[in-house]
């Protein structure tokens, strides 16, 4: 009988080398199997008096991607990594570790454990661990920085972001200019080490002298600007610091000590539950393995505007053609250099070459005509945002394109429903909501109608990830989920400046919350003629408040539109996207809550700010839920982090509101819908899952739609 181990480790001895090969599929996670088998036939190699060096590799095409993440509710079961590791770095006999791909997280921790490393020049490594919220816990803090110099070692391990093997001096005692020369690279280098002293990385001491001091000040200051809110970078500056300051053994236990404490905290949890939410946006029921695909071989965008533009340069990056449509050959133009001049711009940045961005416009096929997409597998239509326009165009797409091609609208808040009807084949139909600007925005809201085609909805999903977008999939409704939630958000903003707060203290609160942009700030680079746009198409629902978004209105009917103008909510200075407080939006505030009979105060506090846009968002959001146009709390946590930006390490409105508790997101906000008498009942109540959810002492994160009904 087969112990687990032996179904995920090889072990062979061949001319007085053992190798240990990983082999659990899909990314080597080092799982208790993984770790069992290492540690025994690292035993046996030892050992065997034939073993005169031991190599450590991977049968599949990357070394490891690091720890079994699966094991974090539970917590390891031993071995745990960090004695393996130490058991491979204490062996008497030189451990190489034989990398043909990436090693990331505790990989690159047993790649640092052993004696020598060989890999290839193509090679990547990294130290992700902070961005579950945590830090490297098996000796990452402590063996990077013994083999490279601090700089390097602070910034892979405090960012997290790979690193090319090129670029980590003194980690790699030999690289190899390609995988077909690894196998005998390692073997002459093996060769050349076998007679030497076991090199440990233990053994190397290092100094906190004045260079690397100013390294880590330097590390520090940047932390501090660049990832407020974040508790782990923080704590991996402390422990590489272990490694200058504390014995090898003294740095590992100050390692285990700060991991622990990073654990610990709500920022862990939510980046931990992010990491899942992302992964489980594809899990979907509305589709299953044996549905077909469409194939997507060519795509049409209808609208060479901005979204039109930014749609179409994401099939470019991956060797899709397009063809560009619009009425005017003046539009065509102008939006062809937009994107030409984007990719000249990443160019420079040295992100493209010269040849790559011809390649790219040459993918891109400008047309005046309608009949000219009649072959194409997926037209995009990104027109101005309005349903009968949108509508005329679909009319048309029914008529010229070829049956089986999937039409798409890129709406950002009407009734796909309603477009999808004016056409003979709605189960082709489908919303692609991109978000802007469209070729870097990670987000995509995939809008299934009542109609769509499952053949539809998997080969969009499929689509996304070859596009490199995250999809997720969302129902029918006013602004489907993130949009629809940003509603509310808005709208006491708004209102709440109305009773006496400055947009200034509104955009502080949510810019200290994490969020990236205040509401007013985000108005303006938005543009503030799109709401008043949404605002006046929506009037049979927002007619019974009168208060609602009216400074805004009178600002658009100024011609304050935002940055665009050079004035909106704030004033801008040409060329500055500095916004500037103006006295005359107070003045308006003032003569609108006179005109309404609105009586302004100066107590609104930074809490009431916060619920007052924040949890009526998340209220929102929870409606949503009940409706089940979104299928779950974590897809909703997904469109918010990659969307709007909501801050990560909060991990998403929803988990958001579980971690302060649903009974107390419906406290607050029934104290405010007391306090504000008419206004409050109109807005500020409770849905009623939130209620049911409140009195079982449930979390949203086990919620699925037909629960506590």
């Amino acid at each position: 009988m087969t112990t687990p181990s032996e179904n995920v480790v090889r072990y062979e001895v061949s001319g007085g080398i053992a190798t240990i090969t990983m082999n659990n599929g899909p990314v080597n996670a080092l799982s208790y199997a993984l770790r069992t088998g290492i540690q025994q036939s690292l035993r046996d190699a030892v050992a065997d008096d034939a073993v005169e060096a031991i190599v450590i590799t991977s049968a599949l095409p990357l070394f490891s991607a690091g720890a079994d993440i699966s094991e974090f509710a539970s917590g390891p079961k031993p071995p745990n990594l960090p004695d393996v590791l130490d058991e491979i770095e204490q062996a008497a006999k030189p451990v190489v570790a034989v990398m043909p791909g990436p090693a990331f997280g505790g990989g690159l921790e047993l790649a640092l454990a052993c004696h020598y490393r060989v890999t290839v020049a193509s090679n990547k490594i990294g130290l992700p661990e902070v961005n579950l919220g945590i830090l490297p816990g098996a000796g990452g803090t402590q063996r990077l920085p013994r083999l490279t110099d601090a700089h390097i070692a602070l910034n892979m391990i405090v960012s997290g972001k790979p690193e090319s093997v090129l670029k980590t001096t003194g980690v790699f005692d030999k690289i190899s200019d390609s995988l077909e020369h690894l196998k005998d690279d390692a073997l002459a280098f093996i060769d050349s080490i076998k007679s030497q002293p076991v090199k440990r990385t233990c053994d190397i001491t290092l100094t906190m002298d004045e260079k690397v001091s100013a390294v880590f000040d330097e590390v520090s200051a940047f932390t501090a600007k660049k990832m407020r809110g974040f508790f782990a970078p923080h704590k991996c500056i402390e422990a590489v610091k272990g490694a200058y300051t504390l014995p090898f053994k003294d740095g590992l236990a100050e390692e285990g000590r700060l991991f622990m404490e990073c654990m610990a905290t709500p920022q862990a949890r939510a980046q931990q539950h992010f990491f899942f939410a992302e992964r489980a946006a594809s899990h979907l029921s509305d589709f299953n393995k044996d549905t077909p695909t469409r194939k997507i071989e060519s795509v049409a965008i209808i609208g060479a505007g901005t979204m039109g533009g930014g749609i179409a340069m994401n099939f470019a990056n991956v060797g899709i053609p397009v063809i560009m449509v619009e009425r005017e050959q003046e539009a065509l133009d102008r939006g062809l250099a937009v994107i030409r001049r984007n990719y000249e711009n990443s160019a420079k940045k040295g992100k493209l070459t010269a040849q790559q961005v011809e390649e790219r416009m040459a993918l891109l096929t400008p047309s005046t005509d309608f009949n000219a997409i009649a072959d194409v597998d997926l037209v995009i239509e990104a027109v101005f945002e309005k349903l009968s326009v949108k509508q005329d165009v679909f009319k048309t797409l029914d008529k010229v394109c070829k049956p089986g091609a999937i039409l798409a609208s890129n709406t950002s808040t009407l009734d796909v429903n309603e477009i999808a009807a004016v056409t003979s084949r709605p189960q082709d139909v489908i919303g692609l909501h991109f978000f802007s600007p469209a070729n870097v925005m990670k987000l995509l809201e995939v809008v299934k109608t009542d109609t769509t085609g499952a053949d539809v909805i998997k080969t969009c999903m499929n689509m996304a990830k070859r596009i490199k977008k995250v999809a997720v999939l969302v129902g029918v409704c006013f602004g489907f989920v993130g949009n629809r939630m940003l509603e509310p958000y808005g709208r006491e903003a708004n209102r709440l400046v109305l009773e006496g707060a400055t947009p200034q203290q509104v955009d502080k609160v949510m810019t200290d919350f994490g969020m990236p942009m205040g509401p007013f700030t985000m108005g303006d680079m938005a543009g503030l003629d799109i709401g008043y746009y949404v605002r006046q198409s929506r009037q049979e629902h927002i007619a019974h408040d009168p208060s609602y978004g009216v400074i805004s209105d009178r600002l658009v009917e100024q011609g304050r539109v935002g940055l665009k103008a050079g004035k909106g909510i704030y004033l801008y200075e040409e060329g500055s996207r500095v916004p500037v407080s103006d006295p005359d939006v107070i003045r308006i505030a003032e003569e609108e809550a006179a005109r309404l009979g609105i009586q302004r105060r100066d107590d609104i506090s930074d809490e009431e700010i916060l619920v007052r846009c924040m949890y009526t968002l998340i209220n929102e959001g929870i409606q949503i839920l009940d409706e089940g146009i979104a299928a779950k709390p974590s897809d909703i946590d997904v469109i918010y982090v990659y969307g709007y930006g909501f801050p990560v390490y909060r991990g998403g409105p929803m988990h958001y509101a579980d971690e302060i508790g649903l009974a107390t997101l419906m406290e607050r906000l029934e104290h405010y819908q007391k306090a504000l008498g008419d206004y409050g009942d109109m807005w500020l109540q409770p849905c009623e899952l939130l209620r049911r959810l409140a009195a079982d002492k449930s979390k949203l994160a086990a919620y699925r739609k037909g629960d506590h009904a």
